[in-house]
């Protein structure tokens, strides 16, 4: 079976700022002049590109476990290496799921799903990069 090919563009548009265009079509704005927070930087997509991907998983898995989700959220953090390339080497995700008798276990299992089987991002950025995870639940 051959491997899917995915084609982005990322067009200059001046002043240290890009517009990166999806696969999909949707267009977003890049600031590599981070210090001016005009736009996400590349770094800060991919930080939020690494909560997002688990974050579609671990709530898909839930909902498939019939837990009553009433809120979550994932706080993220990754640590950078000071010399060049910048590269992040570790990444901290940390899931807070609201709700109502929500499973201790149903959630560390779908956290252990989508890190080790599931979530694209990790699996690309693990090579170089340690993620660790972290929970809590909040009932109401």
């Amino acid at each position: 079976m051959a491997n899917q090919i995915y084609k982005a563009v990322v067009q200059y548009a001046g002043d240290e700022f890009f517009i990166g265009t999806t696969p999909s079509g949707h267009a977003q704005a890049i600031d590599t002049r981070g210090a001016r927070k005009a736009a996400p930087t590349p770094m800060e997509m991919l930080l939020v590109a690494v909560a997002a991907c688990t974050a579609a998983d671990v709530i898909s898995i839930l909902e498939k476990k019939r837990q009553d989700v009433k809120d979550y959220k994932i706080e993220v953090s990754g640590e950078r290496r000071e010399e060049y390339p910048q590269a992040f080497v570790k990444f901290h995700v940390h899931h807070i799921v609201s709700g109502r008798g929500i499973s201790e276990q149903a959630l560390r299992q779908a956290i252990e799903l989508s890190d080790t089987k599931y979530c694209s991002v990790a699996a690309t950025v693990r090579p170089t990069a340690e993620i660790t995870t972290s929970f809590e639940i909040i009932e109401n």
